[in-house]
This record gives structure tokens, sequence and C-alpha cells, in this order.
């Protein structure tokens, strides 16, 4: 996900970048057992009775406490930015090296050593929340139109590797034969080792967190203000059903809709919009509640990671994850590298498996 928008006026950038646990105990019966009844004559002595399987048997160990649903096995976004870094943040899992935003994506992101997923959520056409970057389905899938006319069912239908070339993402007129995934969804071509059908699909925001309760999130909700509101209601309920909401970062282009989320949800951590990013680096202006700014290296030509914006960066305490915004050139282990050596805590991957040596 491409997170900032500088305008070419503003010269500017934004924030960005995305298991249900349930308490158990022993439950009694609450049925008191049965009184004895009277003696009628003066009781015999019994014989000592021999002792049975029963009565030597090891006592039954008392059921292992699950998880809070407040919290999870993550680690929690206080414990990320106490962290020395560099940490590595797979963009959609890592769209230059696997099928944006698919499960496989994101298993190929998890066996690198990502340290954080980034993902896009939005809902579909029956208001599911689901893991999509774009509004429409052409860019990754066999079909095209809108995610909101469809089902998350159909939309799960679709083969989400279509489009995915390891040559050039996202480019839709390369020899067929560089669409090294396509038809793995539909059956028509065999998964890789260890994958299968299903982890080329759309998949849902709960399966992934399901998948990872041990990893944070860094996620983007899609939209604009009012229209997305419900997006933003829908994380929000999710992440305290799921017990992550100390363990993910959220972000959206649109102030007055991140305005709403933390509103809705203020436990969660945020990262700023474009105003506010905007007033952050051309005027100066302090960032209320955030600690976490989520930049490009630059824009339209125009330099973001400048020595204006380290001093920015120094001077309010913040961390700075980066995200290449130029597959060409950035989405490389040198570019890394330089980016973790100008002091950018963590670099949000398309190749989460280069980022994954820099350090």
């Amino acid at each position: 996900m491409r997170r900032l928008v500088i305008s070419a006026a503003l010269l500017l950038v934004v924030a960005a970048g995305c298991s249900s646990d349930s308490s158990t105990g022993v439950i009694s019966t609450g049925e008191a057992p049965p009184a004895p009844a009277e003696p009628t004559t003066e009781p015999t002595p019994e014989p000592a009775a021999e002792p049975t399987a029963e009565a030597t048997a090891e006592p039954t160990p008392e059921p292992t406490p699950q998880p809070s649903p407040e919290t999870s096995g993550a680690p929690t976004i206080d414990e990320l930015l106490a962290s020395p870094g560099p940490l590595n943040i797979a963009h959609a899992g890592g769209d230059q090296e696997a099928p944006h935003s698919t499960m496989f994506a994101f298993d190929s992101a998890v066996a690198a050593g990502a340290d954080v997923l980034e993902l896009d959520v939005q809902l579909s056409g029956d208001g599911v929340l689901i893991v999509q970057h774009d509004d429409t389905v052409g860019k990754t899938t066999n079909e095209t139109g809108p995610v909101a006319d469809r089902s998350f069912d159909e939309l799960a239908a679709l083969d989400a590797g279509y489009w995915f070339s390891p040559e050039c993402w996202p480019c839709q007129d390369r020899p067929v034969e560089e669409y090294v995934y396509r038809g793995v969804r539909t059956g028509e071509v065999d998964p890789p080792a260890g994958a299968t059908p299903e982890d080329f699909r759309i998949i849902t925001f709960r399966e992934l967190a399901e998948a990872y309760p041990d990893l944070p999130f860094d996620i983007e909700i899609k939209g604009s203000y009012p229209d997305a509101v419900p997006v933003a209601e829908a994380l929000a309920a999710e992440l305290r059903e799921l017990g992550r909401t100390d363990s993910a970062v959220v972000v959206s282009f649109d102030d007055e809709l991140l305005a709403a989320f933390e509103e809705i949800a203020p436990e969660v951590e945020t990262s700023p919009g474009v105003d506010e990013m905007t007033a952050w680096i051309l005027g100066g202006q302090p960032l209320t509640g955030h600690r976490i700014v989520q930049v490009p290296p630059e824009f339209d030509g125009v330099t973001v990671l400048s020595p204006a914006f380290w001093e920015l960066v120094e001077r309010d305490g913040v961390v700075v994850w980066v995200w290449p915004n130029d597959a060409a050139t950035q989405e490389n282990a040198a570019f890394y590298g330089d980016l973790v050596a100008q002091g950018a805590h963590g670099v949000i991957a398309g190749r989460p498996v280069e980022m994954a040596g820099i350090g």
C-alpha cells in the first residue's frame, strides 16, 4: 500500500502504509450431591475397599487458561518502539515477491523473518472485513469490477495470483509465462510446495489475524470519510475481539476517517494522515498523539528524507517507517540498507526476503 500523499504543491507525505480468544474455566454443574438416607439399623463396619483404578489414577490436570481477548501473543507497539530495529515490515506480504495480500505472500514473508505485516482493509459487498488494497479487483485477479459489488464468497473464488509477475509488479503487459501463479487458485496449475489453491485468494482480516497471532500489524483503512466509517468500525471491533488493540498501528490517507477511527478505538496506535503530516513537515506543527510516522523516500522528484525532515524527527522523538514508492530503483537490499543508515526504524518492504539481511 502506498500511503503518503504529497501533493506537488505541498511536497509531502503521509502515514501509513493492516483468534478470537476467550477465557475458559472450570464450570460447576450447580447440583448438590444427594443427601444420605437415614440408617434403620446399627451400621455394620464395611471392610476396607480395595483401591480401584479410578482412585489411584493421576488427578485430571486443570485446563490451561486461554489468553484474554484483550491481548495477543504479538509484540506490542510499545515493545516495537523500544526495539532497536530495523523492522522488516512486509508490504502486503511482500508484493514484489508474491501475489499482493494473499496468504501465500504473508506466509512467505513470515518464513523470511518479517517482524510486522502491513496490509489494507475494506469491506466486501456483504460487509466482511477483507484484506484488499484497491476498490476494484482488476489489478490482481482474473475479473474486473468494484469490490463492493461482490460478496466475500464471490471475491474468494477469484484468482488473486492472476497478475503477479516477479519481473514486474504491477504490470499487465508481460509475456504470459511470467505470470507464474496464474491458475493456481482455480486448480489449473499446481501450487508451490507447501501451498494450496486457497493461499491464492482474497482473504479476510480475521483469517490473517488468526493465522499470525504473534505478529504485529500495520493497517491502512481504505476509502474516505464518511463512506468508509463502517470499515473503521468493523476494524475496531475485530481488533478488540482478536486481542490485537495493542499490537496494531492504523492509518488512513483521510484525516477525517482516521479521526473517526481514533474516536471509536482510542486505545489503538495510529500514524498521522496527510493533512497532519503536511502541517508537521511544512509548518513544523507538533504531532499530537502519534509516535510513528510513515513516509516515502521521495515524491514527484522531491526528497522527503531531507536533513530538515530528520531534524523534525529528532525534535519530536518519533520513529520513522519508510515505504519505498519506486519498485524499479528502491525495492532492493542496497536501498533498504541506505534507508536504515539514514535513521529509518522500519522499512515497509515489497521484498522482505531482501530486507531480512539488513540489520
